[in-house]
Order: C-alpha cells, then structure tokens, then sequence
C-alpha cells in the first residue's frame, strides 16, 4: 500500500475547516492507504505555547481524529513528539536546507512580518516539517493550497539527498481534493477559516454548541444582491456558504442553487446551520465519549510505537548512507 502522511497542530480549538479540508479526507484515505495521522506538537512550538494548553489541545486533536472516524486500527495516530526519529531526521535535513530557501517560505513571512524578534524555529521548522513526510517514504501528502510551498521544499530535499548520498527517498506528491479544500472565513471570504484568528465569529469550532454555530451562521458575512449562487469571484462569501453546505449535505453546487432559486440568503442560512449542526453534533458526542473512556493515550502510545519501527529503518538507512556509525 502506498503511505500517506499528513498532520494538524493543537494550536487552538480546530475548526470546520480542519474537518472538511482535511480530516474527512483522512477518514477515505485510511481506507486505501497505510496512514499516518500526527499531532504536530513540535510544529506548535515554534510560537509560544502555554503549556497546560498545549497539553489540553493535543489530546483535544487526538480525540477529534478519532470521533471524526480515523480507526486506529487502520491508521497510527500519534503525537510528533512522541516519535524521535522526526527531529533526529529533521536536523539531519536542516543541514542540506539553505538560508535561501528557508527565507522564500510565505508562511515564514507572515509570521514574521512585523515582529522584533523571531525564534530560529519558525525558521528552521520547513526541514523538520520535510523530514516527517520523508521519515516514513510517504507517497501522498494532503495540503491545502498553502502547504504547497512546504511540499516543494521537501520535493527538493529528498532530490538532494537522493543525488549526494544514493537514490533513497521517495518524491511525495499532493493529495488536493477538488472541492471543499479550503473554507474560507465566515468574515471575510479572501481569508481561509482559521483557529488563530481573532474574531471567534469567522469560525466554527468543531466543539462550539450548536446555538452558538447557528448564531457564526446567521452572522456570516454575504454578498451583495439577493441569489444563492456558486461563483467564487463575484460572489464569494456565498460560494463559501454553499461549499460548506454541500461538504455537510453531500448535495451538488447545482443541487443547492435550484433548491434556493428565488430564495434571499435568511432560508439558505438557516437550513445550512441545521445541516452544519447535524454533522458536528455526533461527532462532539463521539468526542465526549472518548475522553471520558481514558482510552486516549494508550492509542496514541500503540500508534507511535508502530510509526516509529517505520521511522527508525529510514532514519538508520538515512545515517549509514551519510557516512554515520550506526547502532
């Protein structure tokens, strides 16, 4: 079976666009592929984190994956932190990173932008980033648009890698469903929805009660005019809307449109609440159930142990084939 990889940070409560853009995709892509779902507890750290917070929000992600539908008897899911081989083979990657490279990255920037100060790790972090993906020779990796860049970089470090030291590593490609990959903000729709961003109102948490859902909802920012219609340049607060119904639904754009034709956004709305509240009200449920079961963290412990027998063979091929002796 071909491997996927893929991860989310617990820096904030996660969001519906968590939900649609990634983790319903990871719930299909277990089913084809040996998985690998990580918490990417050393990724957070590159802002400062509150500890007992960081705590909470990393088992807070775990348990989501699985009340999201992730078996663990189909996919490791794991703390990043708990398997070392990640940060072993992300120094070794750090080394064949140039500065150059590490500053053209857009997320650097924009987190950067503006501060006096910057920690060496948001600057580094791209090769650590790199070496999660290569420490497992994944195949497929699901990004959203703005992890492209990332997924490049990694591109050209296996290359290099594989040009100095022997052919090894495998080339990761992208995994970019088509539809519903990015959602975008209930405030402003040129901005994608964010658990960082400092308007509660232009998200929906995947844990928010669901009166608190239909109020974001009833509030959410829309377009001029009066037609509940899919064009994403010339309406796309809208488009935004009828994406996430249709993510929530499984009804078509099309189908959408005809069932609003002649309709002003108050039913629309409405009933996309509703739809939006009967996917996250189980979910939350199933959620509850798994943290109060104490079942958490001996999947976590099961899932780095086998993440790490995989990572542990690449990171020992990795140090022999440069010129390290090996255990």
């Amino acid at each position: 079976m071909k491997r996927v990889l893929s991860g989310i940070q617990p820096s904030g409560q996660l969001t519906l666009g968590n939900y649609i853009g990634a983790m319903k995709n990871f719930v299909t892509l277990q089913n084809d592929y040996a998985c690998n779902f990580m918490v990417v507890d050393l990724h957070a750290i590159t802002v400062p984190q509150d500890p007992a917070a960081l705590t909470e929000q990393s088992e807070s992600v775990a348990a989501l994956y699985l009340a999201a539908g992730i078996d663990p008897n189909k996919a490791n899911i794991y703390l990043q932190s708990h398997v070392m081989q990640h940060a072993q083979l992300g120094w070794l990657l750090t080394t064949l990173t140039s500065m150059g490279e590490l500053e053209r990255m857009t997320q650097f920037k924009d987190k950067s932008a503006g501060k006096e100060s910057v920690g060496a790790g948001l600057f580094v972090y791209p090769a650590l980033m790199a070496a999660d993906i290569l420490i497992y020779n994944a195949d497929l990796v699901p990004v959203g648009e703005d992890q492209k860049q990332h997924l490049e970089l990694t591109r050209d470090l296996a290359g290099r890698f594989n040009s100095r030291y022997g052919d090894y590593f495998t080339l990761p490609e992208p995994y970019i469903p088509k539809v519903g990959a990015r959602i975008m903000s209930l405030d402003d729709a040129s901005k994608k929805m964010s658990k960082s961003n400092p308007n509660p109102g232009s998200r929906i948490g995947l844990l928010d009660a669901p009166d608190e859902i239909r109020k974001k909802i009833s509030r959410a920012t829309t377009d001029s005019g009066k037609e509940v219609r899919f064009d994403p340049a010339a309406k796309p607060e809208v488009s935004n809307l009828i994406t996430i119904y249709s993510q929530c639904t499984g009804l078509t754009i099309a189908e959408i449109e005809k069932r609003y034709e002649g309709q002003m956004y108050g039913p629309f709305k409405k009933d996309l609440a509703e739809a939006v509240v009967s996917v996250l009200e189980p979910l939350q449920q199933r959620y509850r159930d798994i943290r109060e079961s104490g079942e958490l963290r001996s999947i976590l412990r099961q899932g780095a142990e086998k993440a790490s027998e995989m990572a542990d063979k690449t990171l020992q091929d990795v140090q022999r084939l440069m010129g390290f002796v090996t255990k």
